[in-house]
């Protein structure tokens, strides 16, 4: 059944943005047979800071690349500016598997998803025992931070969210914005959070569909282009709320506070070495919008293939199927310009929202957005 959050708002393709490729049915991660999209929105409480109280403007959103079946996935990641965190990557890394859900969320929630969602496999019997009783199990969960808007040292995320995160996850539309751990979220000064995209490759090329789920929480405003047009400049008088910090640095002055999260998703087949070199290509699709990764970022990606079922044995010869490597290069392109769609789609699903202490991130324009683009070819669908 569709992704119950999801709702009927625009898309960036709605607004005239030319972008190259053709997406999916659902221009989203779950045109990936097979996964799974969940989220738990957390919107409490108005006014100022109360440590421990709120208000909270935070989340989690729940990716399984299998739905609710344990067939652990081929996967790689890269990080481009560390400053930020995905736990459990050093085993992915070593073994080449992602062994269970990913799990999307804040800076000061990582401990608690972590442990959650170790909870939750177990409860549903989601891992594969080493014998009779033994096991481990190592969660992968990425987080970028919603402290502007919200209480993120109120420690408010708790396991029943992440538990209605992942018991809610559904393939179909994805809800986009202000929605899971995105909901707090900030993008080249306009209000970020979740946004996806996704690219079928033309049947001569293998026919592959590659998709994109992204928490996006980094950029400068004077620094945004969304395809080759200044929108960060022409926008620059819309309140941005980076320019308005007194107490800390400025993020302009410490050049990119931010950070981005992207799992990219595909039904080809690679194996990790692959997968890794997948994952290397997001930054080039922050970069087509004006991003370079500041010191200060966190800019972790994740690449997994839904292909090679039943590859994780405890046991015996494994038989696996890999794309040639010198078919590669479409996935490549795929994987750029679905990180680049996804995160203008985060930006134009995300609302104007104020969290603590009046702090307040503005949506991008739609209607200033749409004159910037009325001139130009109309965008493909």
């Amino acid at each position: 059944m569709p992704n119950p959050e999801a709702q009927p708002v625009p898309r960036a393709r709605d607004f005239n943005i030319p972008f190259d490729g053709t997406p999916g049915p659902l221009n989203a991660i779950t045109d990936v047979a097979g996964v799974e999209i969940g989220f738990t929105t957390l919107i409490q409480d108005e006014g100022a800071l109360q440590q421990g109280k709120g208000p909270v403007r935070s989340g989690v959103t729940a990716v399984l690349p299998r739905g609710r079946h344990f067939d652990p996935v081929f996967a790689g990641w890269h990080a481009f500016n560390g400053n930020g965190e995905m736990t459990g990557t050093t085993w992915v890394e070593e073994s080449g598997f992602l062994e269970g859900p990913l799990l999307l969320t804040n800076t000061g929630s990582i401990g608690a998803v972590h442990e959650a969602a170790a909870a939750w496999q177990i409860k549903h019997g989601l891992y594969a025992p080493l014998a009779s009783g033994a096991f481990w199990l190592l969660p992968v969960v990425a987080e970028t931070y919603d402290g502007w808007l919200s209480d993120i040292h109120g420690f408010h995320i708790q396991a029943e969210h992440v538990f209605a995160a992942l018991d809610g996850a559904a393939p179909g539309p994805v809800s986009e914005g202000n929605v899971g751990g995105g909901t707090g979220m900030i993008c080249h000064g306009f209000k970020g959070g979740t946004g996806s995209a996704s690219r079928r490759l033309p049947d001569e090329l293998g026919g592959y569909t590659l998709g994109v789920l992204v928490q996006a929480n980094h950029g400068q405003r004077q620094d945004l282009r969304i395809a080759g047009v200044r929108v960060g400049q022409a926008l620059a008088d819309v309140p941005n709320p980076f320019s308005t910090r007194t107490a800390d640095p400025t993020p302009s002055a410490a050049g990119d506070t931010g950070s981005i999260i992207a799992v990219i998703a595909t039904d080809a087949p690679l194996l990790p070495h692959q997968l890794k070199r997948l994952a290397r290509r997001a930054p080039l699709g922050m970069a087509r919008l004006g991003c370079s990764g500041g010191h200060y970022s966190g800019d972790i990606f994740l690449a997994f293939s839904t292909a090679n079922p039943g590859a994780f044995q405890r046991q015996g010869v494994i038989s696996a199927n890999m794309l040639s490597n010198d078919q590669m290069s479409p996935l490549f392109d795929a994987a750029v310009q679905c990180v680049e769609e996804a995160i203008v789609n985060a930006l134009v699903a995300a609302r104007t929202m104020t969290g603590i202490n009046g702090h307040t991130a503005c949506a991008l324009p739609h209607d200033r957005l749409r004159k910037l683009f009325a001139a130009l070819p109309a965008a493909a669908n």
